[in-house]
């Protein structure tokens, strides 16, 4: 078992207040994790672990499911073109439903 200890900064307007954490009994397969995660985003551990706790709890970020960056992406000439593509679809060939 491993354990974490990392500070992390609190920015009031006017005062800068810190709190230390210590984690303990952290098992090897997320410190292992955790370091290959710290490597990947060329960052130290104590911000790698601030960034995965505030995405987690979402705090300081807008939560998404992804969904966003597809939706209403479209402007007026992609609709166009792409209401002009599907159009032959709307129309109903008689011959193949008797």
């Amino acid at each position: 078992m491993h354990s974490l200890v990392f500070h992390y900064e609190c920015i009031a307007q006017e005062a800068v207040t810190m709190k230390a954490l210590t984690i303990r009994n952290v098992p090897p397969a997320l410190a292992e994790a955790l370091d290959r995660e710290k490597a990947r985003r060329g960052a130290s551990l104590n911000r790698t672990v601030i960034e995965l706790l505030s995405q987690g709890l979402g705090v300081g970020i807008t939560r998404s499911n992804g969904l966003a960056e597809l939706a209403g992406v479209w402007s007026d000439e992609e609709l166009k073109a792409f209401d002009k593509a599907v159009a032959p679809f709307d129309r109903v060939d008689e011959e193949l439903w008797r």
